[in-house]
């Protein structure tokens, strides 16, 4: 399993890649983010899209046919409509929410930033995200692009990653280590 991890992040980088250079070609590279940052919430929002691109169930053809029809209904054209297409077309759907963090990884690096993830329990409001960069920017020592999801499964706190680092304040997971001590005692 862990080398199927590793092909589709492999994938991922190459597409992002190229996908990149292309943006950065024609300087719109903070477009392009947004694009795919739209198709990343119609993916977190949607069972039936996530099964779209993680089914080999799924012709090629029927896949660029749905993709073709759901960026021209979210409005997401030029390079990124473009991408989803071939990426579609290609068969590499799957590896689609690699692709769309590796590009706001090397985005990130290119305007001398550091990529972050943050998942919350509660959607943060623009003032805790300001404070939250502001931390961050003291703990990485750089200006730090944040992408936030809510996972109200969290019960409370959030989980930050940063490279290859991650903090998880959750009360989840505060709750699995007390009720692991507790095993441990009794």
């Amino acid at each position: 399993m862990a080398q199927s991890g590793s092909l589709i992040s492999g994938v991922a980088e190459r597409y992002a890649g190229s996908l990149f250079e292309l943006a950065r070609q024609e300087n719109s590279v903070s477009k392009v983010e947004a694009d795919l940052g739209r198709f990343e919430e119609l993916l977190d929002g949607s069972d039936d899209l996530k099964r779209l691109i993680s089914s080999p169930v799924f012709s090629a053809e029927d896949q660029l046919h749905a993709i073709s029809a759901i960026a021209d209904k979210a409005k997401i054209t030029g390079l990124a409509g473009n991408f989803l297409r071939v990426v579609a077309k290609n068969r590499r759907l799957f590896a689609v929410p690699g692709m769309i963090r590796a590009f706001r990884q090397i985005a990130a690096e290119a305007r001398g930033e550091v990529a972050g993830e943050v998942t919350s329990a509660h959607r943060l409001t623009p003032a805790q995200e300001k404070e939250l960069k502001a931390t961050l920017k003291s703990i990485a020592g750089k200006d730090v692009a944040i992408s936030v999801s809510v996972d109200p499964s969290l019960l409370g706190g959030m989980i930050v990653k940063i490279g290859s680092r991650q903090i998880d304040t959750s009360l989840r997971t505060k709750l699995n280590s007390l009720k692991l001590a507790l095993k441990e005692v009794g």
